[in-house]
């Protein structure tokens, strides 16, 4: 095994899965950056999903390698992978799950008591997260009592909560109504930035895309094509430049 670059926090090489025998990824190898938020964009059914769950540690690649900070995650065993994505990962799924016995900010917290956290620190720093969220008012409601939209917000709050390493956000306004889709982006990308945390992040949307640093493309769980998007202090507005810098996803097809 080769170690990955020092500066990618996530890197894979090789990437390939089935589910039930239909490809779902074949060959796909990118970097992604200490600091980054990387867009993983294609079509539904492209292996967006899936490559989130293989670089997350969710799912054992049937071959390839993924790395976190110079570990190999592809040869942890479940205990190990599962304290790593309890550790240093957030997740954000495309449905807002929560525990339906627990009230929104106890659902928030969640994630620091799992790790030790007092429950007073805890409520505080859950409390914080949900008013930036603007759904604080609902603290004290059960989940079944709130709006999908609202119940989405929460689980935004529940990722970002502990400042993870990396999140994963799979459609993570998928839940949300059009008017809402600016607010939480922009939470979390400011969020994002202002913690240093690692953003790999899954749409087919070209607006959420395009709050990125850079995006690569699936197709048919092949990668196909990466876009590097200019910085805000290049001035240059948002116009796409491609094969920019070290490249982020092999060309697999």
């Amino acid at each position: 095994m080769v170690a990955p670059p020092d500066n990618d926090v996530l890197w894979a090489r090789g990437l390939t899965y089935a589910h039930d025998g239909s490809p779902a990824l074949q060959g796909v190898s990118l970097g992604v950056r200490d600091g980054e938020i990387l867009a993983v964009t294609g079509p539904r059914g492209s292996g967006k999903t899936t490559l989130l769950r293989c670089l997350s540690g969710q799912l054992v690649p049937r071959q390839g390698e993924v790395w976190f900070n110079s570990t190999p995650v592809h040869t942890m065993g479940p205990v190990t992978r599962e304290r790593l994505r309890r550790d240093r990962f957030g997740w954000i799924d495309p449905e807002p799950v929560l525990v339906p016995e627990l009230n929104v900010w106890e659902n928030t917290a969640l994630p620091l008591m799992l790790r030790g956290t007092g429950r007073r620190a805890a409520r505080t720093a859950a409390l914080e997260w949900l008013e930036r969220l603007d759904i604080g008012s609902s603290a004290r409601k059960r989940p079944h009592t709130l709006l999908q939209s609202e119940r989405q917000r929460v689980v935004v709050a529940r990722a970002l909560v502990a400042t993870p390493t990396v999140l994963f956000a799979d459609e993570p306004t998928a839940a949300l109504h059009r008017t809402e889709h600016a607010h939480v982006l922009r939470t979390l990308t400011t969020a994002a930035r202002s913690h240093d945390i690692t953003v790999v992040l899954a749409t087919h949307d070209t607006e959420i895309a395009s709050l990125a640093d850079r995006t690569v493309s699936l197709l048919d769980g092949r990668c196909v094509k990466t876009v590097r998007l200019p910085s805000a202090a290049d001035g240059e507005g948002r116009a796409a430049a491609e094969g920019g810098g070290r490249a982020a996803c092999s060309l697999s097809v």
